[in-house]
């Protein structure tokens, strides 16, 4: 995620950090390890938020847990308050991009337990196939080092470019070696990008913006990454430390329950995967 998303203006994320780290502190919560204690997530709306939403109406109160939801709609905001004690845990990310946003911000944020997948997808208003995408055409793609490189490599495996060998998930345009098609680049803010699809030929999209967005990934996608051996399922992740917390297990446990299991696959058929 190039800078971080680009995310948003460094004033827009500290007033939303606070807005989270004021609400967390009305309920005495965030910080806290007191197993009676509400557990506070931050967690972007769709399908993290639904989710949670789904746990905490039909399971955390007979497994013993009080649950906290907070949205947000950037990427910053939710590792900034965990990191900061604002909120306990967050839903909102895979790997790669906290990786990436540990090492470029000085956060130790870490990995719980991964819930699901949203397959990154190719969408248009233009055509109804890749392979009808015209000769120089326009594609809107993230403009985030982990999401943009995700999406290059979709369009690579679809034999749309060729990439520079051993490039791995942090590609660029410039590493891109072969481009029959003469595809020009559109880098956006990936919130931006569902929007953007009336300006651009296609554009890749992540699967909760596209479901933000009223689009439906397993039929609306004119390209989709497959789910097997995929490193970007999103992950329930904590500050280090914060793992042992029994709430934070108890968490963890329900979001890998089969009724999760079942509530992902009936609610979002197959634009939303469990990972476990």
């Amino acid at each position: 995620m190039r800078n971080a998303l680009k995310f948003t203006s460094v004033l827009a994320t500290a007033g939303l950090a606070l807005s989270v780290a004021a609400c967390g502190s009305s309920t005495g919560s965030a910080g806290s390890s007191d197993p009676n204690a509400p557990l506070t997530v931050v967690a972007s709306p769709t399908p993290h938020a639904e989710i949670l939403k789904f746990v905490k109406d039909n399971l955390a109160e007979k497994a013993g847990l009080k649950l906290t939801i907070k949205e947000v709609t950037d990427y910053v905001t939710p590792n900034t308050s965990v990191q900061d004690g604002s909120a306990d845990a967050n839903y909102f990310q895979h790997v790669p991009y906290l990786e990436d946003f540990n090492k470029k911000h000085g956060t130790d944020i870490v990995s719980v337990e991964t819930v699901h997948l949203e397959p990154l997808g190719l969408y248009s208003k233009k055509v109804k196939a890749a392979t009808e995408l015209p000769d120089g055409a326009t594609v809107g793609i993230p403009n985030d080092a982990t999401n943009e490189g995700r999406a290059l490599k979709l369009l690579a495996d679809n034999n749309l470019i060729t990439l520079k060998a051993g490039v791995g998930t942090g590609a660029t345009p410039a590493d891109i070696t072969g481009n029959p098609k003469n595809l020009k680049w559109k880098e956006l803010d990936a919130a931006q990008l569902p929007r953007s699809l009336d300006d651009v030929n296609a554009a890749v999209i992540n699967g909760n913006y596209a479901l933000d967005s009223g689009l439906k990934p397993a039929t609306d996608a004119i390209l989709l990454e497959k789910a097997e051996g995929n490193p970007y399922a999103n992950i329930l992740a904590v500050k280090k430390g914060k793992e042992s917390d029994a709430r934070v297990k108890k968490l963890a446990e329900l979001l890998h329950s089969d009724e999760v299991k079942k509530y992902i696959n009936d609610t979002f058929k197959g634009s939303v995967v469990p990972a476990f």
